[in-house]
């Protein structure tokens, strides 16, 4: 994953009542819902911070008039129009929402059509820091865009459902089985696939909210799910995420700066067998992973270490070095026993150990609760990209599936796999491709 930068600049806690008064101060044109998104964007890390006349009071310097600059997580912006779609190699956020919509009864091609469009022109008002564009609730009022994507993908159902069966590509045809999954069909699937994302709560909010209503009667939801990750600048310095189990989580991930990043991750623009409308795009594994909190707690901090493979304090393999180190899967300890166990979750899942099987892991921890026996319903939705899931996601999971230690502690509860098309280029809306071509 991508590491994020420890904000360089922070509202001063002084400044809140102030700031807040001027954002709701009516603009010069007389508007009523005063000092815009964008407005507040545009005035985002222009100005430095400096003393007050005081000497004691922390300010912006040189701030518009009736307005307070963001600091640098609310500012941080991603672009809706590109090649691929936002939300697949941008870093971790820190609020998600995944949820899954299946067509209203009657609904074919031409209200999905006009669905997407609607959604697409949400996502890029909202992406650019702007209200929505009907019925705003404000609850984002105060913010700007604090890295927010959304993400819109097709299920396999969607096809049938449209009529465009012929377009369906074979990457989509449904996951295999695997001896861990207890899936819950109710929260599995669905025709369309949206994945929200931001480091502010209200924005991410804000956001499925809005793609809720613009959905209108051609759609319903089918499931919902909400997950969170570390607040950018929480650490010390950048590094990366630690799951609900405390395990560094994603240090083998692929890097955008790798040489066959692309072939992995995204369908190639020519010679691919899917269809044209998914050059660019990509493949989106969705698994809700319910972790066995109370089992994996009751572990030694040594044995929670040989079912990963690695340190928990940094991350590090077992053979030594630091986090990014190589695992050394032929060292042995002085019984001659391997110091990685060959049922550890880290040498499993190893690309040099899966005929160079890699996927892109972006995933969510999740919190819903705790039952009435005191146990966590918490886990990690997990989300993985992959140009091809038969040569990605699956044969990891198969592997996995025969003899990974960590599969004693979690539990597969619901799945999805969805077709994400390239990003809209500007005029476009996203699928416009795959439904008007």
């Amino acid at each position: 994953m991508a590491e994020r930068s420890i904000p360089e600049a922070r509202t001063a806690a002084g400044a809140g009542k102030d700031a807040d008064a001027a954002s709701r101060a009516p603009s010069a044109q007389g508007a009523s819902r005063g000092v815009s998104r964008r407005t507040l964007l545009g005035t985002a890390g222009a100005t430095g911070l400096v003393l007050g006349a005081a000497g004691g009071a922390v300010g912006y310097a040189a701030a518009p008039s009736g307005a307070t600059p963001l600091t640098s997580v609310g500012s941080d912006r991603a672009m809706f129009h590109g090649k691929h779609q936002p939300g697949i190699t941008e870093g971790l956020q820190a609020k998600g929402h995944l949820v899954a919509f299946d067509l209203a009864a009657g609904a074919g091609r031409k209200e999905t059509a006009a669905l997407l469009r609607r959604w697409s022109a949400t996502a890029e008002r909202l992406m650019a820091g702007e209200p929505s564009a009907h019925d705003d609730t404000d609850v984002a009022r105060d913010a700007g865009p604090s890295s927010l994507t959304i993400t819109f993908g097709f299920g396999h159902s969607f096809f049938t459902r449209t009529g465009l069966e012929k377009q369906r590509p074979v990457s989509l045809d449904p996951l295999p089985d695997f001896s861990s999954d207890r899936l819950d069909p109710s929260r599995s699937n669905g025709d369309l696939w949206v994945q929200i994302g931001a480091d502010d709560a209200l924005v991410a909010f804000h956001a499925l909210r809005a793609i809720q209503k613009d959905a209108g009667s051609a759609a319903r939801v089918r499931w919902q799910m909400n997950g969170f990750n570390r607040t950018p600048g929480a650490t010390a310095h950048p590094m990366t995420t630690r799951n609900l189990m405390g395990q560094i989580d994603g240090t083998r991930n692929p890097k955008p700066s790798d040489a066959d990043f692309d072939r992995r991750i995204f369908v190639p623009a020519s010679g691919s067998n899917d269809p044209a409308w998914m050059r660019n795009g990509s493949y989106a594994v969705v698994r809700r992973i319910r972790m066995l909190l109370d089992d994996w707690e009751k572990l030694t901090l040594h044995a929670q270490e040989n079912v990963i493979g690695r340190r928990k304090s940094d991350g590090a393999a077992l053979s030594g070095g630091t986090e990014k180190t190589p695992m050394d899967l032929d060292k042995t300890d002085a019984k001659g026993e391997y110091v990685v166990p060959v049922n550890a979750h880290a040498r499993i899942t190893r690309p040099d150990q899966n005929g160079g099987a890699a996927i892109l892991r972006r995933p969510f921890s999740f919190h819903d609760g705790i039952d009435a026996d005191g146990v966590p319903d918490a886990g990690l939705l997990f989300i993985c990209w992959q140009a091809d899931p038969l040569r990605g996601f699956v044969p990891l999971q198969r592997k996995l599936d025969r003899g990974d230690a960590l599969s004693k502690y979690i539990r597969h509860e619901a799945s999805g796999l969805f077709a994400v098309p390239g990003g809209a280029a500007e005029g476009e809306y996203v699928g416009q491709r795959l439904l008007e071509g």
